[in-house]
């Protein structure tokens, strides 16, 4: 089992879950509207630094990660605007 951090501009959250949701993703959490910075600056929702971020943190099976990343990529690629999505994949050492 891997943590998988996605990123993203807020907008695209019900395409982001989308995905999820293709994949068999069923644990996983939701940070809306969270203020943020990349390489075109600041987005804290403000009128001088519009727009925001959310993170899905998400529980992924080792055999569905490729898969999943695979599909985040295309999602990405396929507009300049979805060009802020990161993907970050981190061990789970222990789970309760």
């Amino acid at each position: 089992m891997k943590l998988v951090a996605v990123t993203f501009h807020f907008e695209y959250t019900e395409a982001i879950e989308a995905i999820l949701d293709r994949h068999g993703i069923a644990d996983y959490v939701r940070f809306p509207m969270m203020e943020g910075k990349d390489a075109e600056g600041k987005h804290f929702g403000s009128q001088v630094f519009p727009g925001n971020s959310s993170v899905v943190h998400a529980q992924v099976p080792e055999d569905a990660l490729d898969a999943l990343l695979d599909e985040l990529a295309r999602f990405r690629d396929a507009k300049p605007a979805h060009r802020h999505l990161e993907a970050l994949v981190l061990p789970i050492e222990r789970r309760l």
